[in-house]
């Protein structure tokens, strides 16, 4: 059976060169600050392991600002040292600040890696998920439900017959024989025809009987 060829990550080559340039420069600006012989290598390995404990702090545990805060300060550490390495400090006469942060350094680099192993930090609050919608259960209507039945429409009702009209109430001839005694008088002072309403007023009879009383007149 023939062993498998073996395949080389560009990757992680590539993460094994920037890790090495990077420790070589944390290296050289450690010894240039006064930090000679096994210290100077001690350095580089502090900063990385900072970085690494952030990194895996913030993978495994979320976002949180004690993380975020110790990966800064070791990325500006190791990235300083990348650029201070590069012609821009005179390492051959370091400046008193530089000899400040690197004998400094030990100090902070123990107090982020207590912090980060044993403090939970702040997590950054996650919004939490709509609730999913409740499903409603829709049942379907009944196959064989009856049909509706038509509701027959209402009978016209049967016209009702014309009212007749009422009888005229008798009529005492006395009273007719006043009643054309007040029409002459009404005649003779108006010179009109006495009307059934005027008729009714001046007898105080009811509308019927003043409508007879009038039609016996005529």
């Amino acid at each position: 059976m023939a062993r498998p060829a073996l395949r080389v990550d560009a990757v992680l080559v590539q993460a094994v060169i920037a890790g090495a340039l990077s420790f070589a420069h944390l290296h050289d600006l450690a010894d240039a600050a006064g930090q000679d012989g096994w210290k100077a290598w001690a350095y580089p390995i502090s900063v990385d392991l900072l970085l690494v404990a952030a990194w895996r702090r913030l993978r495994s545990d979320g976002p949180s600002r004690l993380a975020w805060c110790w990966f800064v300060i070791a990325l500006f550490a190791s990235l300083g040292a990348n650029v201070a390495t590069a012609g821009f400090l005179d390492l051959a006469h370091p400046p008193a600040w530089l000899r400040f942060g690197i004998a400094g350094w030990p100090a902070l680099a123990f107090l982020g890696g207590t912090l980060l192993a044993h403090s939970t930090g702040d997590r950054v609050p996650v919004p939490p998920a709509p609730a999913p919608e409740p499903e409603i259960d829709v049942e379907p209507l009944p196959t064989n439900a009856p049909e509706a039945t038509s509701i027959p429409a209402a009978e016209e009702a049967p016209a009702l017959p014309a009212a007749e009209p009422a009888p005229a109430p008798p009529v005492p001839a006395a009273l007719v024989d006043h009643a054309r005694k007040v029409a002459d008088d009404h005649h003779a002072r108006t010179g009109s025809r006495i009307d059934t309403d005027t008729l009714r007023a001046r007898l105080g009879v009811p509308p019927q009987l003043a409508d007879a009383i009038a039609a016996q007149l005529t």
